[in-house]
């Protein structure tokens, strides 16, 4: 606060007003002045806007599993001229999902951060994390019939421009785009890594019915020139009401060593007669029996 003893006509005064911002949003400072004239007190204030760019840029992608799981992507970048000082980057995952981070490794039995002991990020210098967000068991039917932009928590850091002053928080309100899938989902619960040639294997599938309507389902299978499927194609899989989803295990085998494709599979819905081909499923490595190689 500035005070002015004499102010003579048509004088102008200049006075510099410090203040601190606290919060990352629009500041308002408040100027009020108070005089003495020959006709009494006189008062007026004005009301001044200060907006503020915190200095750090972020970015944020969603990327979905072939289960429903979903990994995230965060870009921090600091766009201003001096150097940033980051304390803390944290995650807090929406209801539906827990979190983990992927921002450490493991060093002689311990976790270490990927950055290191470097806690600072000079001007347009940017860092890239990486979460994972698991879907909790008792959302997992709910998850298949989320449509539209949907909450996903939100991403909290903490960073100050010099060391010893206050910190600061900077909260970023995730939102992601749910996947359209049509009337129905089908997805991969459980498939081997590697698999040897000619030796049958499983995996476990999981139909997810996103229509508002029962379904009616018959699976059929399709030999490929790598693929052969086990069993009777023309499976009747159930009735499957909306919302809920059914899981089945199909038994195949391969006859070409490296990455194949499982695909050529068809579920037909009774109800519509309706066919949706499934291609491109899943890839699954195929190596050489050790057996036949000593031989």
């Amino acid at each position: 606060m500035a005070t002015i003893t004499e102010h003579t006509s048509n004088c102008c005064i200049d006075d510099v007003i410090h203040d601190k911002v606290k919060t990352l949003e629009e500041s308002y400072l408040q100027v009020q002045f108070l005089c003495k004239t020959c006709r009494g007190k006189m008062f007026f204030s004005k009301l001044c806007l200060f907006p503020f760019l915190p200095p750090l840029e972020v970015k944020t992608k969603f990327y979905n599993s072939e289960k429903s799981d979903l990994f995230l992507e965060v870009q921090i970048q600091n766009i201003s001229s001096s150097t940033v000082f980051i304390q803390k980057v944290s995650l807090n995952p929406p209801e539906m999902y827990t979190g983990e981070e992927l921002n450490t490794i493991n060093q002689a039995g311990e976790d270490e951060c990927t950055f290191g002991t470097r806690t600072f990020l000079q001007s347009m210098e940017e860092r890239q994390y990486l979460y994972y967000l698991k879907l909790k068991q008792e959302f997992s039917e709910k998850a298949g019939i989320i449509k539209g932009l949907t909450e996903m928590g939100k991403l909290d850091i903490i960073w100050k421009r010099n060391l010893g002053e206050m910190a600061m928080l900077q909260t970023i309100q995730l939102e992601r785009k749910a996947p359209v899938y049509g009337n129905m989902k089908l997805s991969l619960e459980k498939i081997p890594d590697t698999v040897i040639i000619e030796e049958p294997f499983h995996i476990i599938c999981k139909i997810m019915n996103c229509s508002g309507r029962k379904m009616k389902l018959v699976l059929k299978t399709y030999d490929t020139d790598s693929i052969r499927w086990c069993g009777n194609s023309g499976r009747y899989l159930g009735q499957l009401p909306p919302g809920s989803s059914l899981c089945f295990t199909l038994t195949l085998l391969s006859l070409k060593l490296g990455l194949q494709v499982i695909s050529s599979i068809k579920i037909t819905d009774k109800v519509l007669k309706k066919t949706y081909v499934c291609d491109d499923l899943a890839k699954v490595c195929v190596i050489p029996s050790m057996v036949k190689m000593k031989n």
